[in-house]
């Protein structure tokens, strides 16, 4: 785990890492300077990098006010020896769906949700100033699935769980096939794992879930997001989820930026109890 960048950013410090070839962001709060601090873990969509929410959310100014870390992932593995679709934003580097993959090219190296869950957690945990084990988890479209499957299968390991525009249903639209058939194979019942709908629907809980949905967002009325799905598998299996519809926003870090303050009060009830 090597530094190459800090900057100082609302009492705290914005800092940036490598670790073989991966690279990743933590903001440290200024709270962190005397005390180990708990985290949250954003996971970002398709197309972006670790560096994308960290420089458009807007979200360093409440992780200070709360004393919470923010740890930025990136959102596949990198490299000239990992497979691609260089083609396609929606499959290959940039597109790890946060999921295990089963299937060549990708099994070698596309193994997100270990690393998202395990691997990253245990080298920041002992290198950076955050508490063991206390850890909430959000994200964004693509990233939004990975956070809810995150904590729907690791139960009791995440404090809270929230998301924007998730894909929630991923086994039933376009993106998700299309991934999941390459990294997970032919059979539709391995896909059920990394999806939340299907996850709640097989008995998997959370304390509870909060998701932001634009109602203006093209992705929404495409069929990729599929929020209804989820909250009706949540209504039958009496999981509290509220789904919240915000009027005339997009899928944009500008509809992000407008309700993460929100976010961050939500989660901090659960992190700093």
């Amino acid at each position: 785990m090597k530094e190459i960048e800090s900057v100082r950013e609302s009492g705290g410090y914005l800092n940036r890492y490598t670790h073989g070839e991966m690279t990743f962001s933590v903001y440290l709060p200024p709270a962190a300077k005397d005390r180990q601090v708990a985290a949250l873990y954003w996971l970002s969509g398709l197309t972006c990098n670790d560096d994308n929410a960290r420089s458009k959310g807007g979200f360093q100014r409440f992780a200070a006010k709360h004393g919470i870390a923010i740890v930025f992932p990136d959102t596949s593995p990198r490299g000239d020896d990992v497979a691609d679709e260089a083609e396609r934003y929606d499959l290959g580097q940039a597109a790890g769906f946060y999921v295990n993959a089963t299937q060549d090219p990708w099994k070698p190296h596309y193994q997100m949700f270990d690393y998202v869950t395990r691997e990253l957690p245990a080298l920041i945990e002992s290198n950076l100033p955050l508490i063991a084990g206390v850890k909430s988890v959000s994200g964004h479209s693509m990233g939004g699935h990975g956070a809810l499957i995150c904590a729907l299968k690791c139960a009791g390991e995440y404090r809270s769980v929230s998301a924007f525009a998730p894909i929630a249903n991923p086994v039933n639209c376009g993106w998700g096939e299309g991934c999941f058939g390459a990294y997970l194979g032919d059979d539709r019942s391995d896909w059920d794992v990394y999806d939340a709908t299907r996850l709640v629907q097989g008995g998997a809980r959370v304390s509870d879930i909060l998701i932001d949905q634009g109602d203006a967002d093209e992705f929404l009325h495409q069929g990729q997001l599929l929020p209804d799905n989820l909250q009706s598998a949540c209504d039958a299996a009496e999981q509290p989820c509220t789904i919240r519809m915000q009027s005339g926003y997009d899928h944009s870090y500008h509809f992000i930026a407008s309700f993460i303050e929100d976010h961050f009060e939500y989660h901090a009830r659960f992190l700093n109890a």
